[in-house]
């Protein structure tokens, strides 16, 4: 068994001549992406819809640093803001409506503990799964193997080590449910603020669609 073989099947497994050169094709496609003009919105679209091999709306605002792109895969109308890194030497599954603001790190890959194991080169990827209508807040980290469930909200700074179940919100580190999202948080933009009354109809209206 080959080792990208053992790598797609969360096996121990090394990076080899194969794997380097499957890394060095995505290495180009972001070199690119990340060298166009900020303002280029269009074809920072383009050049992201490449590199996860998706015909969905997206964005990401760059630098944007991955391993693959294509063990990435993300619904509908996704957001990356800046500086997101997503070691993807696993599967990386995102939901519609996702967002993550600057410095957001998913990471499935990682190394052996003990340093005889870690020094023999081998390594692995378990992957990441987050569900839909997911916020994932600035300078957070998601470790290898975590859920996501949907509608979660992950505050910031955290770093996520545990599977998240769906409608909470959780927070820390190590990051922890904190309190379940409830109808009554809709009429809230922030903390305490409630929408003044034309922008919560365009938030009813925009529902309604």
């Amino acid at each position: 068994m080959d080792h990208k073989y053992r790598k797609n099947n969360e096996l121990p497994y090394k990076c080899d001549a194969q794997l380097i050169a499957d890394q060095k094709q995505c290495k180009r496609l972001l070199f690119e992406f990340n060298h166009t003009p900020y303002d280029e919105f269009d074809q920072l679209k383009r050049l992201a819809q490449k590199l996860l091999k998706t015909d969905h709306d997206i964005m990401i605002t760059p630098p944007f640093f991955c391993d693959y792109g294509e063990n990435i895969h993300v619904g509908k109308h996704f957001y990356a803001n800046y500086n997101c890194t997503i070691l993807d030497v696993a599967q990386v599954t995102i939901g519609d409506n996702c967002m993550f603001a600057p410095n957001v790190a998913i990471y499935t890959a990682g190394h052996p503990i003990h340093p005889r194991s870690r020094n023999s080169g081998y390594e692995y990827g378990i992957a990441v799964k987050i569900g839909n209508n997911v916020w994932i807040g600035g300078n957070s980290v998601v470790c290898p193997g975590v859920t996501i469930g949907d509608n979660v909200v992950i505050g910031a700074g955290s770093v996520v080590t545990k599977d998240i179940p769906s409608n909470h919100v959780a927070v820390g580190n190590p990051c922890r449910v904190i309190r379940e999202i409830n109808e009554e948080d809709q009429h809230y933009y922030y903390k305490e603020r409630l929408f003044d009354e034309s922008a919560w109809q365009e938030v009813v209206n925009s529902n309604q669609k």
